[in-house]
């Protein structure tokens, strides 16, 4: 979470994933080859580009991007919706989260983590094919031809399910958290796609990497290991299974589509090529998990060294930190951790956090405002009743705290009526020393080589983690549970 969380948005609406209706595009658009990028599917992409760098905590710049940007241009020409690699723009996201999209004019994407994710070469190019066969089949334009930034965010549900993980009920009402905070606006551009679209996108990135001389069962790996990915991520979070990572969310059921990824690889000549060695040299070293800078989560603590700020999450509830908010999830309710411009006046900064809550079409009555001190810091907070649709009346909280002059944090919990699962967090907050701030430190990948004596135990006891370490580190290598070691292999764990 950085130190500055609001986006403003422009108020006239920008068109998102405008279309060309003319007769050319509508046949070429059925034939086998997609129609290469108009100049206004240019100007698009290069108009949302900016906004999508804010969105994901801008590109990440070491010497392992010449490598992503290499092998996305690679597996993009494949597409045939430009002449050269140079027509694309391809970008190594500075984000914690599992993530890869491509938008119109040749704009591709994949975070750090999901390039971490990924075992070789071959898997990296198989996400990005996939996601540039969702641009080369105009999947976009379909979901949404006559869709606006401005009428996106205010559908109620849709952007709060995208940042709480539950696509209507205790989420709905907070759809309208969108207006105000921008943390979900890079959804615009991954809105789930239907089954359909997903296994054309399978079946594109399959056929692009067998055109580039890659292994085409590499997605059906990539996949696997996504799979086994969600499932951590899920237990992590405390929701057993209900929530499932960025990209998870945006692409569903990776582990159905394992199978069918395979088989399909089979149709196309075999190759071997998946330059596992060349990916894990680059990707050795490389940041992982939260950038210090924009705070860490430690088992059941977020802490945050340049804000000098520190909460902690009830036992059987998660977070997950991005460039707007922390979010917190548990079968008892939901969170945001944020903030919003602040003057002095409690009663505007309530008001404000409801609305960004609601919208302009509900009244929340939330009686007085409570004032109170948590560990030494001016606090206040306000509590509402709200009528949804799906789960009836919720409980509604704002609680927030005066960090510094003209400089405020709070948290906005929903849960069911009249139920207090947060009590302990709220009371968490606090500031951190000097001291303890210095030592939060960044976690990092680190390829190592097995041993004749190493296990998965072994190694997984290396992972700088409080909890789930063997999961963690299954996944992170696309193993199973079940899975040994051999003297030699080359697996990732995550060290400070």
């Amino acid at each position: 979470m950085r130190n500055k969380l609001l986006l403003t948005l422009a108020a006239s609406a920008l068109a998102v994933g405008a279309v060309s209706t003319d007769a050319a595009f509508a046949a070429k658009s059925k034939s086998s080859e997609p129609l290469p990028f108009s100049s206004k599917e240019k100007a698009n992409g290069a108009k949302y580009h900016p906004e999508i760098l804010k969105e994901f905590g801008g590109a990440y710049q070491s010497p392992k991007t010449a490598y992503v940007e290499r092998v996305g241009k690679k597996i993009a020409l494949q597409s045939g919706l430009a002449n050269s690699e140079s027509e694309f723009t391809v970008t190594f996201l500075n984000s914690a989260v599992n993530n890869a999209f491509a938008i119109e004019g040749g704009y591709v994407y994949i975070t750090r983590q999901l390039a971490a994710l990924c075992n070789s070469e071959a898997e990296m190019a198989g996400v990005l094919g996939h996601e540039v066969g969702h641009t080369a089949a105009r999947h976009s334009k379909k979901r949404q031809k006559q869709a606006t930034i401005a009428n996106i965010l205010g559908t109620i549900g849709t952007i709060g399910g995208a940042i709480l993980g539950d696509n209507g009920g205790l989420a709905g009402a907070l759809g309208g958290v969108a207006r105000e905070y921008s943390g979900a606006l890079a959804q615009i551009f991954t809105l789930k796609y239907s089954r359909g679209q997903e296994e054309q996108a399978d079946d594109l990135g399959i056929k692009y990497l067998s055109k580039a001389g890659y292994d085409p069962s590499a997605l059906s790996a990539m996949l696997n290991s996504l799979a086994l990915q969600t499932a951590v991520d899920a237990k992590v979070a405390g929701l057993n299974g209900h929530s499932v990572p960025e990209w998870a969310s945006t692409h569903p059921d990776p582990a159905k589509r394992v199978v069918r990824a395979a088989t399909n690889a089979k149709k196309y000549p075999k190759s071997t090529t998946r330059n596992a060695d060349a990916h894990l040299k680059a990707i050795d070293g490389m940041l992982y998990d939260d950038d210090p800078k924009e705070g860490v989560i430690e088992g059941q603590e977020f802490l945050h060294p340049d804000l000098r700020l520190r909460f902690a999450v009830p036992s059987g509830y998660g977070m997950s930190n991005g460039t707007q908010a922390v979010t917190i999830s548990g079968t008892g309710g939901k969170a945001l951790f944020t903030t919003q411009a602040y003057s002095g006046d409690r009663k505007a900064y309530v008001d404000a956090a409801f609305k960004a809550v609601v919208g302009d079409q509900q009244q929340v009555n939330y009686g007085q405002i409570q004032q109170t001190t948590v560990n030494g810091i001016p606090a206040f907070y306000a509590t509402a009743n709200v009528q949804t649709q799906q789960s009836g009346v919720v409980t509604l909280t704002v609680f927030a705290y005066e960090w510094a002059t003209n400089q405020a944090f709070h948290f906005v919990t929903i849960v069911p009526a009249n139920t207090t699962p947060f009590t302990s967090m709220y009371e968490s907050v606090a500031r951190l020393t000097d001291k303890q701030a210095a030592e939060i430190k960044p976690r990092k990948i680190r390829v190592v080589t097995a041993g004749r004596s190493d296990t998965v135990a072994s190694l997984a006891g290396r992972m700088a983690y409080k909890n789930f370490q063997t999961e963690r580190f299954l996944a992170l290598n696309g193993l199973s549970a079940n899975a040994t070691l051999t003297s030699g292999q080359k697996v990732k764990i995550v060290i400070y």
